[in-house]
């Protein structure tokens, strides 16, 4: 009897060692480390049984035909890492349903509709300041202004692309036809506590939460600081801190929203002068936009009010949105029920990282399963999924896709 969990195990620490030297998995987009983990994924691909093909946006791409003009359904997720990221974020959801694959093969299962394993190349944008190209491109959501962007070194995108064998300026080629493709379903750790304080090995995602991140600019005057009288100063960094306690007090108080000042820098930034000005970052997400949008607004009436207090400058700029992308009914009842067929109890939890499902979304309906992470733990070398957890989704993802494929009319297979 085969252990898919550790079969799942081994495969995610061979690609584990495809990484930059150094703590945890370092896996950037379209360098040699991608290039080795695509390698030990083709192979894995062809155990399964599946035809291989790398895209113009460096998606690898395993395939299993259906029946003659059946459509498609899509599952996977990224192999890209952060710096010295773990071993399970992004690239277990593509293992687990690659494994599922072949356990249906070894079952004798024949699905009625084709089938890809997705692995795309960049989700995270470490390497380049962007993020999502690879399922943008499916999606026909891409944006090919981004190709000029460079990474940390001065390379373009675009010839790190050239250079790594792909044809960057046929992304634009790879929109699938919405009318072909049955949906999009991705597999990822957690990367939160909320399974483990339940003690439940896999969970159904209802919605992505929605982002918006802001920009702030808080500018007074600087002095001396053992001269400049403390009435009437315009301490930038007093103003500042004045913003963080709003948007933590935001998030503290304001159901399903997550508030976040992630960067601040000060000028002059020296220990005996006033500070002059900062610059600072506010993220929100929520899986309702109403929620996202209005902590947004209030923050920005917060700011000004807070200038004309204390005399500050303060611009505030939204520089980025996404609207929250919710899962499907339909899907997401079907792979509720898979997974109580494992013995789960059909737990249900909102995203608050972003994924290649929600640019998925905007070709096709999605679902996520997310599996158990140890203590929560993402984006940082201790992270860890069990192989029984891993196991679990394993079966979980072959009972959805047969049950997807035994109800035609409500998936639209």
């Amino acid at each position: 009897m085969i252990d898919w969990g550790q079969r799942a195990e081994a495969l995610l620490q061979e690609l584990a060692a495809c990484s930059e030297p150094g703590p945890g998995v370092t896996r950037l987009p379209f360098t040699p480390e991608h290039r080795a983990a695509l390698e030990v994924l083709q192979e894995a691909m062809r155990r399964a049984d599946l035809t291989v093909s790398v895209d113009a946006a460096g998606t690898l791409i395993g395939r299993r035909e259906g029946p003659p003009g059946s459509k498609t359904f899509l599952l996977g997720s990224h192999q890209d890492s952060v710096r010295e990221g773990g071993a399970y974020d992004g690239i277990m959801g593509v293992v687990l349903p690659l494994l599922a694959l072949e356990k249906l093969r070894a079952e004798g299962v024949d699905l009625p509709f084709a089938v890809e394993i997705l692995a795309f190349a960049d989700e995270e944008g470490v390497r380049f300041p962007t993020a999502l190209i690879g399922s943008r491109a499916l999606a026909g959501t891409f944006d090919r202004d981004v190709l000029d962007m460079r990474d940390g070194d001065g390379n373009p995108l675009r010839d790190a692309m050239t250079t790594f064998g792909l044809a960057p300026d046929r992304i634009g080629t790879l929109a699938r036809n919405p009318d072909e493709v049955i949906g999009f379903l991705e597999t990822h750790i957690e990367q939160g506590p909320y399974l483990e304080r339940e003690g439940e090995a896999i969970g159904v995602v209802t919605a992505i939460c929605g982002i918006e991140r802001h920009q702030i600019e808080v500018t007074g005057e600087t002095g001396h600081a053992g001269t400049l009288p403390m009435k009437g100063r315009r301490d930038a960094l007093v103003g500042a801190a004045a913003i963080v306690s709003e948007v933590d007090r935001l998030g503290q108080q304001t159901t399903d929203l997550r508030a976040t000042v992630g960067a601040l820098t000060v000028e002059p930034n020296v220990v005996n002068a006033v500070p002059r000005a900062v610059r600072l970052t506010a993220e929100f997400r929520s899986p309702d936009d109403d929620i996202r949008r209005k902590a947004g607004d209030g923050l920005h009436s917060f700011v000004q009010e807070l200038a004309r207090q204390r005399s500050l400058t303060i611009e505030a700029t939204r520089t980025y949105a996404q609207d929250a992308q919710p899962c499907s009914a339909e899907l997401s009842h079907c792979l509720m029920t898979a997974a109580k067929a494992t013995g789960a109890r059909g737990l249900t939890l909102p995203s608050g990282a972003t994924h290649d499902a929600s640019a998925m979304a905007d070709l096709c309906p999605i679902a996520m399963l997310f599996v158990r992470c140890r203590d929560g733990v993402s984006h940082k070398p201790e992270e860890f999924a069990a192989p029984a957890d891993m196991g679990a989704a394993i079966v979980a993802i072959s009972h959805f896709l047969m049950a997807v494929g035994q109800q035609p009319e409500t998936y639209g297979v």
